[in-house]
């Protein structure tokens, strides 16, 4: 039988199941092996890897996974798939599909269920664009034991969580990201391998979770509080936008100044052009500013 990531074969199981695509969930089918095989490649899939996908579709990606993984288990939130991936990918008895919101999963419990015998856990996902950087962060912040992610997303988005500082694209979420992982984007992938083909041309993301985290942080909160913060409103100095961060903000100039040059941060800078490590120095600083409080969110 021919492969499920081909325009006729997508549009014939389309057709033998009466679906259509919901915008709501940001559905865009795969149609391009070679861009999947490439992706696999890169991503190193063999026999002793469970792989994690998020967002299955008809099964174009988890059918290639199969191939190659040991386990796959795919999380899929549309369960009017449900139906659609038991036919598409009956031929593998290493693929478990979970009818799951993947925000409200039990992640940890299915990597414990799935993947005792496999050497090395990954993402491997076509990740919806409307939900991308939250399904992101789920994962890292629950740290989870995931080495590797290799994951397509909107070109935008791919490129603000490869960022690097001095750029158009850096922010709060390229400092997230960096905090946990090594990033780098792999691989650009026009709209056109997508069934219906999206607004926008997508970028493939590797991240590879780092042994310990780029800075020593002992209350991730109030760090990332503190990034983000600095992004309020991009053409601002970061001391006009710390003004919005710590309660009363106005009135506390001056200490807020202290603070920043303390951590050897020239108040003018704009957030972009602050460095993780820079940031770490910020937030070490504040212990030594007690007036100083962050505004709750």
């Amino acid at each position: 039988m021919k492969d499920i990531a081909t325009a006729g074969r997508t549009k014939q199981i389309l057709a033998d199941h009466g679906f259509s695509f919901k915008k709501s969930l940001g559905q865009n089918f795969l149609i391009d092996l070679n861009v999947i095989r490439e992706v696999l490649d890169k991503a190193d899939i063999h026999e002793k890897t469970g792989v994690i996908e998020v967002g299955p579709g008809i099964g174009s990606l988890t059918e290639q996974l199969a191939k190659r993984a040991g386990k796959v288990v795919a999380f899929e939130i549309d369960q009017r798939l449900v139906p659609v991936l038991e036919d598409t990918l009956s031929p593998y008895d290493n693929v478990t599909v979970i009818n799951e919101d993947i925000l409200r999963a039990d992640v940890p419990e299915a990597i414990e269920a799935y993947f005792s015998e496999c050497d090395e856990v990954v993402v491997v996902a076509n990740l919806p664009y409307y939900i991308t950087t939250p399904i992101l962060m789920n994962f890292l912040e629950q740290n989870l034991p995931i080495e590797r992610y290799y994951v397509m997303m909107q070109k935008e988005v791919g490129e603000r969580i490869s960022a690097r500082p001095n750029s158009k694209s850096y922010g709060s979420l390229s400092i997230a990201i960096d905090y946990y992982t090594e990033a780098r984007v792999v691989q650009h992938v026009p709209k056109t391998v997508f069934m219906p083909p999206p607004n926008v041309d997508s970028i493939i993301v590797e991240m590879v979770r780092r042994k310990t985290k780029k800075v020593d942080i002992d209350d991730e909160n109030l760090f990332f509080r503190l990034t983000r913060g600095a992004f309020g409103q991009r053409r601002k100095t970061i001391l006009n936008n710390y003004m919005s961060v710590f309660e009363n903000g106005k009135e506390h100039k001056d200490t807020i100044r202290q603070l920043l040059e303390a951590a050897g941060i020239d108040p003018r800078r704009r957030g972009e052009s602050i460095s993780i490590e820079e940031y770490a120095d910020i937030y070490r600083k504040i212990k030594n500013f007690p007036g100083l409080k962050i505004i709750s969110q």
